[in-house]
């Protein structure tokens, strides 16, 4: 009875539109009351009609009513909240859109907790009761509450389907077995259910074990990422320590410079105003004498004038202008110039050891390798501008076209003195390192060594020729056909004859690729070493007049 009684409070105070707990509750004039917004919201959707009414009772008001909170009924409504009677027990539970409603109640539907396979009907607590009391049901097949128990229906007999036929994989019942499926491979949906139960028990064990590794996975790269971020931070903090230890020390040269230049501006100024003031006493000397000697001069009396001549002092040595040497404009600008070669020197390291430290934090890298590019469209992804450094070109070779091409010409080509020019073989480098992955194409006339190399290589001798030191690797062709140089051993390549070689670099990995390149691209050879310095692309062409290599601009 004070079951039955919470609930008749519960439908008593409940919204007959969300059938929900009054909110707000407002009463109409016929008596019956809602939420102020699911009354307003109903009321809104008549408002095109002109004319609103009760959703319980459709007595019509015009014009719309202006609606009060009821007071009284609120409180009524919040003292249920708070003594949880609107907490209806859960046999009692009213389905909703997304629950499975009992089939067997009346009137407003409560929830289902249970579906049976063989009713192929859905339950509430009091109705499932006779599943549990009688024992016609006890061979009844209980299951969680289902929306689907009508697929269990044949659509052409209207017979629970019972029978799984393997021959066609889908479930049927006794008729369709002794019609369209008489002969096939039949066994009880039981049987099939539990066959694959099994396979899927395998599945899910599969299936586990790859999250197990995938979550081990997970946490070595979560460490990995926690490593990472604490040398990334180290070394950077390290990295800024050292770097402003350098720029410290250049400052304190650039200040003893200034000082010096300074206290040496001292001195010689010094030494040059002591030097003016002993002129400037000797111009007042020479001018009182000059002054005297007029005055003599004007001397009217021989008597006095020769009485006086004989008196005249003898002049004092004095700084003739001749012996003061001026150098105009080249005090300290030998200093300018030795700065300036100090500042070139410094670039100098610094490039070289900017290429070390880049190289360097290229080859941080946790994950593998791309696999190398299986068309040229691919190798083009990673194409780089390759431009030639006069400094180490031979002095036979003329470069041209935006330095990308060099050609043997039969004249000195008079360049300027450089410790990196290669001075015996008609070799030259690009100005550019290689490292990571690049690609570049090199069009060829006549004999030419497409070539890579490590910039402190060998500039004379025989062994500054590419491919005869263990420094650098290069591809000849000669006599239509090909050979790989490598620290002065040759192996011979067959492959289609081609103006053109592409080269694909993966300076990390240690791939070094040749490719003869035409309507499609061939692998001529391919080199895996360890690259331990960045490299240079580089041709070595042969002495004949106009034989030239061309860096393709791509």
């Amino acid at each position: 009875m004070e079951q039955n009684a919470a609930v008749i409070d519960k439908e008593t105070f409940c919204c007959s539109i969300c059938l929900d707990l009054l909110k707000d509750p407002v009463t109409t004039s016929c008596g019956h009351s809602y939420c102020c917004d699911c009354i307003k919201i109903h009321w809104n959707e008549e408002d095109r009609r002109g004319m609103h009414s009760c959703p319980q009772c459709r007595k019509t008001f015009k014009p719309r009513p202006v609606l009060a909170k009821n007071t009284i009924l609120a409180a009524l409504v919040e003292q249920l909240r708070t003594t949880r009677l609107q907490a209806a027990p859960a046999d009692l539970c009213y389905a909703g859109p997304e629950d499975v409603a009992c089939d067997s109640c009346s009137g407003r539907k409560l929830k289902a907790i249970k579906s049976c396979l063989v009713c192929l009907a859905s339950y509430c607590k009091k109705h499932l009761q006779p599943h549990y009391d009688s024992a016609a049901f006890k061979k009844h097949k209980l299951v969680e509450p289902s929306k689907n128990l009508q697929e269990n229906i044949c659509s052409r007999h209207d017979e629970v389907m019972k029978i799984f036929c393997r021959t066609d994989q889908k479930c049927i019942c006794s008729l369709c077995l002794m019609d369209e499926h008489r002969g096939h491979n039949t066994v009880s949906t039981a049987a099939e259910r539990a066959v694959r139960q099994r396979n899927l028990k395998v599945k899910r064990e599969r299936i586990q074990q790859g999250i197990q590794d995938r979550e081990k996975d997970v946490k070595l790269l979560q460490q990995e990422l926690e490593a990472i971020k604490h040398s990334a931070d180290k070394t950077v903090e390290d990295s800024e320590k050292i770097f402003t230890q350098l720029i410290r020390l250049i400052q304190k040269r650039s200040s003893d410079v200034k000082q010096q230049i300074r206290s040496k501006q001292e001195t010689e100024g010094s030494r040059v105003k002591k030097l003016q003031e002993k002129l400037e006493q000797e111009i007042t000397e020479l001018k009182r004498k000059d002054a005297e000697l007029k005055q003599l001069s004007d001397t009217e009396d021989h008597n006095q004038f020769l009485h006086n001549y004989t008196s005249l002092s003898a002049l004092s040595e004095s700084t003739h202008s001749s012996s003061i040497k001026i150098r105009p404009l080249s005090y300290f600008e030998d200093v300018t110039a030795a700065v300036s070669e100090l500042r070139d020197k410094l670039q100098d390291i610094l490039r070289d050891a900017w290429t070390n430290i880049s190289l360097t934090i290229t080859e941080v890298n946790v994950l593998l390798s791309e696999p190398e590019p299986k068309s040229r469209a691919g190798f083009l992804k990673y194409s780089c501008e390759i431009t030639l450094d006069p400094n180490t070109a031979n002095n036979y070779l003329l470069l041209s076209e935006g330095k990308k091409k060099a050609t043997v010409m039969d004249q000195n080509q008079t360049y300027s003195s450089h410790p990196d020019r290669f001075s015996e073989y008609a070799q030259v480098l690009s100005r550019e390192s290689l490292t990571g992955r690049c690609y570049w194409e090199v069009e060829r006339r006549g004999r030419v060594y497409v070539a890579v190399t490590y910039n402190n290589s060998s500039r004379a001798g025989d062994e500054s020729i590419f491919g005869c030191n263990e420094k650098s690797w290069a591809l000849d062709f000669y006599q239509n056909k090909y050979v790989f140089w490598h620290n002065n051993i040759s192996t011979s390549i067959s492959g289609p004859v081609s103006s053109r070689v592409g080269v694909y670099l993966d300076h990390r990995a240690g791939i070094l690729s040749f490719y003869s390149v035409s309507e499609t691209m061939t692998l001529l050879h391919r080199v895996q070493t360890t690259f331990t310095q960045p490299l240079h692309a580089g041709v070595c062409i042969g002495f004949n007049t106009g034989d030239s290599a061309l860096f393709c601009k791509l």
